[in-house]
């Protein structure tokens, strides 16, 4: 099943968490829903403005798999409302390229520069609110002491 032209619904399903644990990851009518629009405003603009592949290392979490990876109690990716791209998987584009590109041409609810270094991030994390208010909250994932901090960019 096709979220938009250049994405399909397998690549934000994959994990080889849940492969490995036997997890279900099988988003429900109003989680599709959600995939479908943040393909539709975010990914896809994305695509379409670069013209070369954008890798999505994570994608929709059922509740299990984010328990599994101890992601956040309140993760977006659990509402089918989020997505982590990775550019450098193909090397054509950089992280920072996607993640300026869509602080200053998209609407979302939040873009996270995800840790690397001032230059350029390991992965962009980007949500979308296909119900209420898209925030424009733009931070950077920080590592302090062993524990993840965001701070506003």
């Amino acid at each position: 099943m096709k979220l938009s032209k250049n994405l399909s619904l397998s690549e934000v399903l994959v994990s080889q968490t849940a492969k490995r644990l036997g997890l279900s990851n099988e988003p429900t009518k109003e989680h599709l829903e959600s995939l479908k629009s943040i393909a539709f405003n975010i990914f896809q603009p994305i695509r379409d403005h670069f013209k070369t592949p954008i890798y999505v290392s994570s994608g929709y979490r059922s509740f299990e798999l984010n328990k599994a990876i101890k992601g956040s109690k309140t993760s977006q990716h659990m509402k089918g409302e989020a997505l982590d791209l990775d550019a450098d998987v193909y090397g054509v584009i950089d992280n920072a390229d996607i993640f300026y590109y869509i602080k200053e041409n998209l609407i979302f609810d939040q873009l996270i520069w995800e840790f690397g270094d001032d230059k350029n991030p390991n992965w962009v994390h980007v949500s979308f609110s296909k119900e209420g208010k898209n925030r424009l909250k733009v931070m950077k994932a920080l590592r302090v002491k062993g524990k993840t901090v965001y701070q506003l960019f």
